[in-house]
C-alpha cells in the first residue's frame, strides 16, 4: 500500500467545506489533500478551511484559469502514489476512499471510479433531470464502457496521470479524453459501485443557465470524440433514455454542438491530431 492523495479543484464554491469535512471522517485517511484553487476562490473560504480542518494534511495551491487548468497545472504537485479526485460539491461517506483505491492497490486496475447519489431528494424539474441523467450514466453507460466515468470520484496511479496529462482544450470533457487515452495505452479501469459519494446538484440554477452548461458539455464531448476518433461510434450507440421531458431539449442541442465542435477542434488541433482522429487505433477499453 502506497500513499494516497485526494485533490479537490475548486472555484468559488463554499461547499468545499463539506467536502473537506467528509474527508476528515474517512476510515482510510488520505496522506494529503490538495485543494487546487482558481483565482476566483475567495481567500476567506480558504482561510476558513485551514482553521476548521487543521487535523487534515491539506496543501492549498492556487492555479491560473478554471478547474480544468488547475487540474492540469497541479500534476507537478502530486507527490502520492495514488491520486483520487473529489469535487467540491461532493461528500464522501467514511468508507469511500478505501473502497475506491482497493482495485488499484490490489493490482487489478490502474484507475477506478464510483457512482454518485443525490445528497437529498431533488427539487425542481432541472435538478430532477440531472439526478436521473447522472444515475443513468452509472447504471447504463459506465458498466459497458469505462471511459464514461466522470472524473469526479475516481482514483489513479499518479504516474499514469502525469504521463497522460489533461487536455485543457477540452474543458467539461477532459475526463472522457483522459480515460479514452488511458484505455488505448493499455490501462485497466474498474467501476466500483460501492465507492459512491453524495453529489449536490442544488446549484444548477435556471433553465437558460442549465441549457448553456449542457451545450458547452455537448460541444466538449464532441471535441473529445473527434480527437479520439469515436464520434461515429457514439452517434450509433444506443442508450436507455431518461424519463424526463428535458431529455428532448437536451437531445435537440447535440446536432448543433457537433457542428460547433468540428469548427472548434479544427481551430485548436494540429493536422496530425485530426489525421489520428480519422484513423483511430483499434481496440476497446480494458475494464473489469
Amino acid at each position: 500500500m502506497g500513499t494516497v492523495g485526494v485533490e479537490i479543484a475548486v472555484r468559488d464554491d463554499p461547499r468545499l467545506l463539506e467536502a473537506l469535512a467528509s474527508l476528515d471522517r474517512q476510515e482510510r485517511r488520505p496522506d494529503r489533500v490538495l485543494v487546487a484553487a482558481s483565482p476566483a476562490t475567495p481567500p476567506k473560504l480558504l482561510d476558513e478551511a485551514r482553521q476548521r480542518f487543521s487535523a487534515l494534511p491539506i496543501t492549498f495551491r492556487q492555479y491560473a484559469g478554471g478547474v480544468v487548468d488547475a487540474r492540469a497545472a497541479s500534476l507537478a504537485d502530486l507527490t502520492e502514489t495514488l491520486t483520487a479526485f473529489l469535487d467540491a460539491d461532493e461528500r464522501a461517506p467514511p468508507g469511500w476512499l478505501g473502497r475506491l483505491v482497493a482495485p488499484i492497490e490490489g493490482g487489478t486496475a490502474d484507475f477506478a471510479g464510483g457512482p454518485t447519489r443525490p445528497v437529498r431528494p431533488p427539487e425542481g424539474s432541472i435538478e430532477r433531470y440531472l439526478v436521473l441523467l447522472e444515475a443513468s450514466i452509472y447504471a447504463d453507460l459506465v458498466p459497458r464502457r469505462v471511459t464514461y466515468l466522470p472524473l469526479q470520484n475516481t482514483a489513479w496511479r499518479t504516474s499514469s496521470l502525469r504521463q497522460l496529462g489533461f487536455d485543457a482544450r477540452i474543458p467539461f470533457a477532459e475526463d472522457h479524453d483522459l480515460e479514452t487515452r488511458a484505455a488505448r495505452a493499455g490501462l485497466v479501469g474498474a467501476f466500483v459501485p460501492e465507492a459512491w459519494v453524495f453529489h449536490d446538484k442544488s446549484a444548477e440554477g435556471s433553465l437558460p443557465h442549465w441549457a448553456r452548461k449542457r451545450y458547452r458539455y455537448h460541444v466538449a464531448m464532441a471535441m473529445s470524440l473527434l480527437k479520439n476518433g469515436e464520434l461515429g461510434r457514439r452517434l450509433s450507440e444506443r442508450r436507455q433514455p431518461v424519463a424526463h421531458p428535458l431529455r428532448y431539449l437536451d437531445a435537440a442541442m447535440k446536432p448543433f454542438a457537433v457542428v460547433d465542435a468540428e469548427f472548434r477542434w479544427r481551430r485548436v488541433s494540429t493536422p496530425a491530431e485530426r489525421s489520428a482522429g480519422r484513423n483511430p487505433p483499434s481496440g476497446t477499453p480494458n475494464a473489469r
